[in-house]
């Protein structure tokens, strides 16, 4: 098997950070929970599942990202067999089925694709686990790289496996709500293979900090259409 690590931001999910971390298969060589500036006892309860936690006070999903990102890195660079194979991404809300991991690395196991996304259908989403700006967000953002970029992406969904070399090859540098989609447009810009993998999707435990408020659900849309007219622009 190939070496995987897991990188899980999250921003005070005490109440489910331990949940994803059990759902986790063993296959998963390193767990890294990235506390994005948490008040409550995330950090506490993830150490206590399993998890390496890391803490990053800047707020941002990215931030949190890049932060797993290093940490990485360095480790790789002080012991080159700590270098992992493929790097999933995974929220801390517990609204995605862990379990599903295998699914979601499957392509690029048996198939050599560089970048899996879990792709949120209808038919397998629990009622009001997305809420309709965020289904609304996700039909205009891969239209629009559909038209743009020839795309074939239905979800920017959080749940995504990429090849790790591939991922440090896309250079990513957004610190917020642009994380996903900066990573999908990177993709296409440098002619990864990709493909979906239809999930499972339920409503999260507590809170969306993003699309639980309109303030977040607006900066979101903003940041991720941004991305895709920089992008088209630059063709």
């Amino acid at each position: 098997m190939p070496k995987i690590k897991v990188i899980i931001p999250a921003f005070n999910e005490q109440d489910s950070i331990a949940k994803v971390i059990q759902d986790i298969p063993s296959l998963v060589e390193e767990i890294i929970v990235v506390s994005n500036n948490s008040t409550d006892l995330t950090e506490i309860n993830a150490k206590n599942a399993g998890a390496t936690v890391l803490t990053e006070n800047n707020k941002g999903y990215g931030y949190a990202c890049l932060k797993g990102m290093d940490y990485i890195a360095s480790t790789s660079l002080s012991d080159p067999s700590k270098k992992p194979d493929i790097i999933v991404f995974l929220d801390g809300d517990y609204s995605d089925y862990p379990e599903e991991l295998t699914k979601i690395i499957a392509p690029i196991i048996e198939d050599n694709i560089d970048l899996v996304i879990g792709s949120r259908v209808k038919e397998l989403r629990e009622d009001g686990a997305m809420t309709p700006q965020q289904i609304f967000g996700n039909w205009l953002a891969t239209n629009l790289m559909s038209i743009f970029f020839n795309a074939k992406f239905t979800d920017l969904g959080p749940f995504r496996a990429i090849k790790y070399e591939k991922l440090l090859a896309l250079n990513m540098v957004d610190k917020t709500y642009g994380w996903t989609v900066e990573m999908q447009l990177k993709a296409l810009k440098q002619k990864l293979s990709y493909t979906e993998v239809p999930v499972n999707y339920r409503n999260r435990i507590g809170v969306s900090k993003v699309s639980g408020t309109i303030k977040g659900s607006i900066f979101a849309g903003i940041k991720i259409l941004s991305w895709i007219f920089k992008y088209s622009f630059k063709q």
